[in-house]
């Protein structure tokens, strides 16, 4: 799990509109294929990312704890390119929401 520690509050509905801007336009221009995941919420807390006709679960969750996202990567896909582009590409989204200046630390914890 990767824990992002802001200095303000995260809104779910300003990070899941982020997301859903951002995610598939780049894992396109990286991978010169057209695939889409799925970006919604699971709750007013939680964000999953995935893609029900290739994964049976999620790929990312990400949870919102006040000031701080918590980015849990399945499991089951750890070895899988897609999952890896994606992480890469939600690595630096990350730094773009809530911006390098807003965040007060990273880290992951297992």
């Amino acid at each position: 799990m990767k824990i992002i520690d802001t200095d303000q509050q995260v809104h779910i509905d300003q990070l899941l509109s982020f997301l859903r801007e951002n995610v598939n336009k780049r894992f396109e221009e990286r991978r010169q294929i057209s695939l889409t995941f799925d970006i919604d919420k699971i709750d007013d807390t939680a964000l999953k990312i995935y893609k029900p006709e290739i994964y049976d679960d999620f790929i990312f969750r990400i949870d919102i704890k006040d000031r701080e996202l918590q980015i849990t990567k399945s499991e089951h896909y750890t070895d899988d390119v897609n999952a890896l582009t994606l992480e890469d590409i939600l690595n630096n989204l990350f730094l773009e929401f809530p911006g390098r200046d807003n965040i007060a630390f990273i880290r992951d914890r297992s």
